[in-house]
């Protein structure tokens, strides 16, 4: 009796030490993924619970030890990987520890944090004058520039230039990673406005291209365009329209003191020629059958319409001239009225020197709003999530599901924050516009408006792109919103 006591005992005790064994080594690590980045390398450890963990460089200073113990290794895949900080890496199992050693490049510092749910142990290898918080050093023009405290795991702040704070943000959801960048623009040092490809319509140009030919502190890509590079949405630049829509949607726009105005937008145009009046179909766009459309100097030199039509130069309001067919040449300091099929018919009659009055009405809200884009939907209003994207009938493609995005969003102090987040690549799998109106709102915005998407998504500043455009070239647009100082 004495002995079979013994040996439960016993096993009792080498029971409870396996117990106690199996439950230190309850975290199993299931993946290592590795990105390097614009601002830094980051290497994430996907476990199934938090583990113990600690980090330390060597002496020499120039390898990182992560030391994560009581974890489980077993089928782990252990990937390779080097990057522009990171010159190496080594694995090494011991008992129930799991050892991973990155060599660095000179110069390198790193930043070791946790996420919760799922659970994930993520060390971010940037330099060491960027870990120590607030640092003043010179950019890349000369200018001084000062990183900044974010006090968010995976975002980096950097003052580029007084009242410009550039943003990247790196963060994973259930889903996997997603990688956003943001430039905030104080609204006392700096205004925005549309600028248009090539400086007309229709014309298509990188945001690059744009931001370089209009000497811009930043641009973000901004209207949904047509192939053929014609704005697709109600558009104002230096109060003269240059885009239009048959739908009531979106739009943002700067008043002429400076201040910024989101909702809604209608276009109802009228033009009268001798004594008949008729509704505008559309402003610099492409003439189809019976439409009456009208084209500025923001055409270019001609209308490049064909020959079934009529045109009626402008100027001074008075037709100056009548040419039969199409192309004609659009006057600098007036418009041209172009019709076809039953619009033409409605004008039978006019002559020379007739009187001409052209009326354009957007709504009561933007009647002292010199720049306007129509772009939409609506992400945030007052400081809520307000996606209007089915109110306002917009596709599918736009509606539903991830996608790179671009936005417009104006701080509680009434600062400016363009926005672009990467989609359909593997460091980034984008948002879906609630999602998107959500990270808009973290970054600071009250109010906030969505930018065509997709491959056109791009922000660039002080001259250089800061996204990976998902097209993986720059893909030319119809416009950009640009930031100038005032």
């Amino acid at each position: 009796m004495k002995m079979n006591m013994r040996r439960i005992s016993v096993l009792a005790v080498i029971l409870l030490f396996v117990f106690e064994g199996l439950v230190l080594a309850g975290a199993k690590l299931s993946s290592v993924r590795f990105h390097s980045g614009r601002e830094h390398d980051r290497v994430v450890f996907e476990l199934n619970q938090m583990p113990k963990y600690k980090a330390r460089l060597n002496t020499e200073g120039d390898a990182l030890i992560v030391d994560l113990a009581d974890v489980s290794a077993s089928g782990l895949k252990r990937a390779s990987f080097h990057g522009k900080r990171i010159e190496s890496v080594k694995y090494s199992l011991k008992q129930d520890h799991v050892v991973v050693t990155l060599k660095l490049m000179p110069g390198m510092g790193y930043k070791i944090q946790e996420l919760k749910n799922p659970d994930r142990v993520f060390v971010d290898v940037l330099p060491k004058s960027k870990i120590d918080g607030t640092r003043d050093r010179l950019g890349k023009d000369g200018e001084k520039t000062r990183e900044l405290k974010t006090g968010i795991p995976g975002m980096y702040a950097e003052e580029i230039a007084p009242g410009l704070i550039k943003k990247a943000y790196t963060y994973w959801d259930a889903d996997g990673q997603v990688t956003a960048y943001f430039l905030e623009a104080d609204k006392n040092k700096y205004t925005v406005k549309p600028a248009l490809a090539r400086g007309q319509v229709p014309g298509r140009e990188t945001v690059l291209g744009i931001a370089n030919r209009y000497d811009a502190e930043a641009a973000v890509n901004a209207s949904y365009f047509a192939a053929s590079g014609d704005i697709l949405g109600i558009t104002r630049i230096d109060n003269v329209v240059t885009g239009t829509t048959y739908y009531k949607r979106s739009a943002f726009g700067v008043n002429r003191e400076g201040k910024p105005e989101f909702g809604k937008i209608e276009y109802d145009g009228h033009v009268k020629l001798g004594d008949v009046t008729m509704p505008v179909w559309g402003v610099d766009c492409e003439r189809s059958e019976n439409s009456l459309i009208i084209y500025n100097s923001a055409y270019g030199k001609s209308t490049r319409t064909n020959e079934f039509g009529e045109e009626y130069i402008v100027r001074d309001g008075k037709v100056t001239a009548i040419q039969e067919g199409g192309n004609a040449r659009i006057p600098k300091d007036g418009y041209v009225v172009s019709v076809h099929g039953s619009s033409k018919e409605a004008f039978q009659g006019l002559r020379v020197g007739d009187p001409a009055l052209l009326t354009e009405e957007l709504g009561p809200q933007w009647e002292d709003c010199p720049q306007i884009l129509g772009v939409g939907p609506r992400l945030l209003a007052n400081g809520r999530i307000n996606v209007t994207a089915s109110e306002e009938e917009f596709p599918s493609d736009i509606r539903v599901g991830r996608a790179p995005r671009s936005a417009i969003g104006v701080t509680k102090t009434g600062n400016f924050l363009l926005g672009v987040v990467d989609g359909r690549q593997a460091d980034s799998h984008g948002l879906t516009l609630t999602e998107w109106a959500g990270l808009m709102k973290k970054m600071g915005a009250v109010d906030a408006i969505n930018f065509d998407g997709g491959g056109s998504s791009e922000l660039v500043v002080k001259g250089e792109i800061q996204n990976s455009p998902s097209d993986g070239i720059e893909r030319p647009v119809g416009t950009a919103l640009i930031v100038v100082k005032k």
